[in-house]
Order: structure tokens, then C-alpha cells, then sequence
């Protein structure tokens, strides 16, 4: 069967081997409820509270701080919601490129009664410290802003806006983290000291499976649940635990950090290769100036449309992507490239490689070959369509 060489890790990871295997006792012979008071719930409850224990140490939090959930969206909206329903209506500051799953919460907030506010970004994407600053005077009562960009794989300096958040006395500080976990160093307790009060993660994004993530909470931070029911996961998050998916995750986090400084090597020399050659072939790289993901890059080429460019990549066996898969239905050009400045007729060109452990330098040499055949095919039929 015909398989693409895989370059969209930001959408979706590989499960890891050691994963899978990890989890298949508990799709199978270990089937018990971890509530349940027999030794199959019992052990099942034990593997929760491992993996627990596994997920709070990638991010060097305790154990009794994370809270499971079904993805990163089901956490950052538990976050948003369940802070606001235990607030009276007021001021919310996101930034404008935060993924989805943290605007679109913000919007029903917003009538309900909060004032929303989105954080501007300079034109690497980056939060706009001035007006950052002014919007942190307004004192909101909620501010989420994203650790590293789906799209840019731009980073966040978190820790400082936290801190100045925090001096201004601006309420609850959110870190959307999904897309840092397992790429770059993630420190909870550093960033919770700063200010940060939640942080996002997701399995699926790091080499586990689909259907995990996590809340880390600082327990003095009170939010009502999204789910009610029996009380599982201290109240906060009610619903029978996905035992094998929660067990992944765990296995998933441990190997992640093993091989964090390693594939950060890695990854950079790849994305160097792959950088240079893109500027060779005349295409434009979002947020370039900016500290980004080591295993991200984010072009366009004037005049090609990145839908286009991505089904002609996937033909010649290279699976990309046109922006973020959980809004790949949108048609309209990238908010993340909007809210820095980029021209519409440009961002629509906007093409995602994000790389993953099992790639080569091999692979980019030939994805950058396949690359230039298709933008000059595409090209001679831009020309001739004129």
C-alpha cells in the first residue's frame, strides 16, 4: 500500500511501539473499572495512578495536579468555562492565535457576558509586549496564551508574561501547551511560581494515543466541572477513565523526555535543511525571526494555494499540511497568519511541515525535490491560466 512520508507530527503523532503495547493488557484481559472495588478495578486504579504520576513528571508537576481528560480541547475548555462559571462576568484576554479550542469558548463567554479581549502579536508571532501590558492594566480575571503555535511553532515567553500578568493583578493565567510537551522543555512549577495557574497537554501530540490528555492545576484555583456524574478525577472531570488511553499517555510522557534533548538535535538539523532549501526555492517562512519548535516550519509561495500544493505533495508521497488539521474545513486563510499581518493571498499558500522522530535527512532531501517539481508545475499553470 501506497505511504506517504509522514511530515505532520503538530497534527497527530505516531503511537510509539512501546506504547501500544503498554496499552494492549488494558483493552483486553485487564478490563476493569478503576472505580470498581476487585482486584481488576484495583488494578486498574494503580495503572491510573502511574501514569498519573508519569504525565505530572514530564511537566514537573505533582501528581495530585493533573487532571485527565478526552484531548487538549476538552481540557482548555474545562479551563475556560469551568474558571468563568466560578467568576462573575468580566474581562478575558486570549491571544488572537490561539488554537480553537481556547477562542471559541472565549466567544460563547462573550455572550454570556465577558468582555473578550485578544492579545495583538508583531509580525513573527509573537505576543506584542506593549499591548500586552495594557491589556494586563484592564486587570482580567482570565488570560490563556499558548506556550508554542500549532501553525508558526512559534514559543510564547509564558514565564514573563505570567509574571507581568500577575505584578498587574490579573486573574487566572492559562498556558495552552499542547503543541511544547515532548519538543522543547516544559516546567510547571517554574511557570506556576511565575504566575501560570493551568497548563495543557495532549498524548497524541507526543507519541501516545488519541483520546488523553491533561489539566495540570494549581490546586488553589477553583473551576466547576464540564461533566458532572460519580466525581472522578477530584470532581473536576466525571466519566469512567479511558484506562488504556490514560496508561499510553503515562509510557508516552516517560520516553518523550528521555528523548527530549536528543530529538531536539535532531530536529533542528533537519529543520536547518529544510529552511535553507525553501529559501532557495523562493518561499516565503512564517515566523522565522522568532524562537520556534525545533521540528516546525511554516512557508508560502506567492501566487500557489496551499490546498493545492498540499494534495499535489501527497501524490508525490509526502504528507503535509495546509494549516491546522482541526480546522482544515475553514477555507479562510490562517488567523494565526491574519493576526500577524500576513496578506491574505499569501497566507492561503501557507504550507505545515512539522517532523517527527522517525524522520530522516533523507526524507527532507526528498521531500525538497519533490517540492521544487511541484511549485514549477504549478507555477507554469499559474502562467498559463493568465
Amino acid at each position: 500500500m501506497f505511504a506517504p512520508v509522514y511530515l505532520d507530527h503538530n497534527a497527530t503523532s505516531p503511537a510509539d511501539p512501546a506504547v501500544v503495547e503498554a496499552m494492549l493488557p488494558y483493552l483486553s484481559a485487564q478490563c476493569g473499572n478503576a472505580s470498581s472495588r476487585h482486584e481488576y478495578g484495583r488494578a486498574a486504579r494503580r495503572a491510573i495512578d502511574e501514569a498519573r504520576s508519569k504525565v505530572a513528571a514530564a511537566v514537573g508537576a505533582h501528581a495530585s495536579e493533573v487532571v485527565f481528560a478526552s484531548g487538549g480541547s476538552e481540557a482548555n475548555n474545562l479551563l475556560i468555562k469551568g474558571a468563568a462559571a466560578c467568576l462573575k462576568p468580566g474581562l478575558l484576554a486570549v491571544s488572537s492565535i490561539e488554537h480553537p479550542c481556547v477562542i471559541r469558548p472565549a466567544e460563547q463567554l462573550r455572550k454570556r457576558g465577558w468582555t473578550l479581549h485578544r492579545l495583538a502579536v508583531d509580525a513573527d508571532g509573537r505576543v506584542d509586549r506593549e499591548r500586552f501590558a495594557a491589556a494586563m492594566v484592564e486587570r482580567p480575571q482570565i488570560v490563556s496564551v499558548m506556550l508554542a503555535n500549532n501553525e508558526t511553532g512559534v514559543v510564547q515567553d509564558v514565564e514573563s508574561l505570567a509574571t507581568q500578568a500577575r505584578a498587574a493583578g490579573a486573574g487566572c493565567f492559562h498556558t495552552d501547551a499542547v503543541q511544547a510537551v515532548g519538543k522543547i522543555a516544559v516546567d510547571f512549577r517554574r511557570l506556576n511560581a511565575a504566575g501560570v495557574h493551568a497548563l495543557t497537554l495532549s498524548a497524541h501530540k507526543l507519541g501516545g494515543p488519541k483520546g488523553a490528555a491533561a489539566l495540570v492545576l494549581d490546586k488553589r484555583l477553583d473551576i466547576e466541572p464540564l461533566i458532572a456524574g460519580g466525581g472522578h478525577e477530584r470532581g473536576l472531570r466525571s466519566g469512567t477513565e479511558n484506562v488504556a488511553a490514560i496508561v499510553g499517555f503515562g509510557v508516552a510522557c516517560e520516553l518523550a523526555m528521555e528523548r527530549l534533548e536528543a530529538r531536539g538535535r535532531q530536529f533542528l538539523t533537519m529543520r536547518g535543511q529544510l529552511e535553507l532549501g525553501l529559501v532557495g526555492l523562493g518561499a516565503t517562512l512564517f515566523g522565522q525571526a522568532a524562537e520556534r519548535l525545533p521540528n516546525t516550519v511554516y512557508f508560502a509561495f506567492p501566487e500557489l494555494d496551499g490546498e493545492t500544493l498540499v494534495g499535489q505533495l501527497d501524490r508525490a508521497g509526502y504528507a503535509v499540511a495546509s494549516g491546522a488539521a482541526c480546522s482544515s474545513a475553514n477555507p479562510e486563510p490562517s488567523h494565526v497568519l491574519q493576526a500577524m499581518g500576513v496578506a491574505p493571498e499569501l497566507a492561503r499558500g501557507a504550507v505545515r511541515v512539522s517532523l517527527g522522530g522517525a524522520n530522516t535527512v533523507e526524507e527532507v532531501d526528498g521531500f525538497l525535490a519533490a517540492l521544487q517539481l511541484t511549485v514549477l508545475k504549478l507555477q507554469q499553470l499559474t502562467a498559463m491560466a493568465v
